[in-house]
This record gives structure tokens, sequence and C-alpha cells, in this order.
């Protein structure tokens, strides 16, 4: 199988072979979807490769698209270096991983701290996510990029949603100044189930169903770089999260999945879904980080809640507005 090939779907037989194997009818019928809607995909750039690129908040984040990342080689933009709150960096572990599979970090590597984030948002300080955006679009235009995936907005960590704005706001600067080149932008599940994808996406989504040795290389690259996010993960699919994660987002019970796998089995599907200016930032009345920073202020861990109305619904306006202004 050659990694770096365009097209995002297994051999037929891999579908024919998983289908026929497989003991639940619904999971057997949409890996037969799985084929019927990659046939139908044919984009403008079917006869080259298309340079592609991965833009996230936090390192680990990519590691949920190993299978992709293995064929398509992205360059890889990491918003922070994964510190959180505690201080704790691991862009180095991230180092290790894009060596060992060869890929590059790109020119946005670690740039920020999630405190530095915050306080932003907090000040409003809206001008350094004005300029991420900006250069962005500018390595965006300079790599060729021609699709780019991001972290989706789920109203989990704010930081998260942050490098959803910031990578919208780039990559529309990118198309304008690309002139006839076209940016692809989508989106994948960052909280949610990998196979999260609402009926009216799946025709439209790309989707990648890693067979067993892609999906055992995904597995022990997570455990062998980022073995705390594997864990946590792997407790919050069984519903033991201390934080309530699993019950907010329904990992067990997702109406939108688009498979019946359990446990760790769901990152044998890797989905990649269209990116609209007009999706909702999340789902809910308000975002999940809204109700943990109450309890943490309310505990005399933090002085002040981020909130979206407050705090993110006007960086997405600044953000569009430079984008109206540059063009």
């Amino acid at each position: 199988m050659n990694p770096r090939r365009k097209t995002l779907r297994p051999a037929p037989r891999d579908f024919t072979a998983s289908a026929a194997g497989c003991q639940n009818s619904r999971h057997a019928l949409f890996l037969i979807f799985f084929r019927q809607v990659h046939q139908l995909q044919q984009t403008s750039q079917a006869s080259g490769h298309v340079a592609s690129a991965v833009v996230v908040a936090h390192p680990g984040h990519e590691v949920r698209i190993h299978g992709w990342l293995e064929r398509e080689r992205p360059s890889i933009f990491i918003l922070t270096d994964g510190s959180g709150r505690v201080g704790e960096p691991r862009i180095a572990s991230t180092s290790e991983y894009l060596k060992k599979f060869r890929m590059r970090p790109a020119r946005i590597y670690g740039r920020l701290t999630d405190l530095e984030v915050y306080g932003a948002v907090l000040r409003r300080d809206f001008g350094l996510f004005v300029g991420l955006s900006e250069e962005l679009a500018g390595a965006l235009v300079a790599e060729g990029v021609g699709r780019v995936v991001g972290d989706a907005s789920e109203g989990y960590n704010t930081t998260h949603d942050v490098c959803r704005l910031v990578l919208n706001a780039a990559v529309e600067l990118a198309r304008r100044a690309g002139g006839a080149r076209e940016v692809e932008s989508y989106d994948y599940p960052v909280v949610k189930r990998p196979d999260h994808c609402p009926e009216h996406l799946r025709a439209l989504s790309l989707w990648l169903h890693l067979d067993e040795e892609a999906f055992q290389r995904k597995l022990a690259a997570a455990f062998e770089f980022y073995p705390q996010l594997a864990a946590e993960t792997q407790e919050a699919l069984s519903g033991r999260d201390l934080d309530g994660a699993s019950r907010h987002f329904k990992l067990d019970g997702d109406e939108h999945a688009a498979t019946d796998f359990r446990g760790l089995d769901v990152f044998r599907v890797e989905c990649l879904r269209p990116v609209s200016a007009c999706a909702a930032p999340f789902e809910g009345e308000s975002p999940y980080y809204e109700r943990v920073g109450e309890g943490k202020v309310a505990d005399g861990l933090y002085e002040s809640v981020i909130r979206y109305r407050e705090h993110l619904a006007p960086l997405a306006d600044a953000l569009r507005e430079n984008v109206e202004r540059k063009t």
C-alpha cells in the first residue's frame, strides 16, 4: 500500500472482508456505504497528490487520525505546547512521534502555552489570534496546501475552539489569496467518537477504515508517545472519566455515531467532515468548558470563566472582520 496515495479509500477487498466478518448488520452495511461514497468522491486534484496540512490545538490530537497521517504525510501545525494549566508541555513527545513516522513540524509549532491562550481570550486580546490566522494563511499558500484538516469545535476546551476559529479564518484568507486555488477544509472529532458524523454530512465526508495492521500501529503510537492521553481516552470510552465528559458528549449512545464499534475499536474509523461556516460551534445551550469553568471558579481554582458569548463569539467576529478587511 502506497502511504502517499491520494485516495482515502482502502482497497475494495478490505471493505468486503471487513463486512463479511462483521457480526452486526448495521456495521456491515455501513462498511459497504464507505466504499460507495468513496467511489463517488473524485476531486479536481485526482490526477496528482494534494499537499495537505493538519492544524491542531494540542500535541496528541493528531494521533486520532494517524491512519490518514500515514497516507498523506501532511505538514503539522500545533498551536500550543500542550502544557494545559499545570505547565507540563508534551510537544517534545510530538516531535519524536513525527520523527518516527517521517512527518515534519510546520511554521507554527507549540507557539503558545494554554495559559497564554486563556489570558488573551479573557483580555479580549484578539490581535494575537488575528496575527496567527494571517501567519497560518501565509504558510498554507506558501506550501501550496489544497486540503487542511483540524480540530472540530465541540465546546469542550477553549483552546480547541480557538484553534478552529483561527483555522477557519486562515483558510478563508488562503482561498482569497490563492486565486483559482481551492483549499478544502475538514475537521474531525477530538472528544466525541471518531465516527461522530451527522447524517447530512456522511456522503460529503472523507472516511478511512483502518485494516488491522494500521489500527495496531495507531494504538501503539498513542500509547507510546501519549500514554496519559491514551489512558484518559480509554477511561472516557468506558464511562469511568471523572469530569463527566463521556456523559456530556454521549460517548456511549451517540445518535450520530456511524458504526457500532465500542471501546478502543472506535478508532478503527477516521472521519474527516467538511467544515461549514454556518455550523454551530457546540451542541446544546452552552459549551462544556463554561460548566467546568464555573465549577473551578466556585472551588477557588479559577478567577474568571471563559464564556462563548463574552469571549469566543467576539473573537470569531474579529477574525471574520479581518478577513473582509484584508480581502
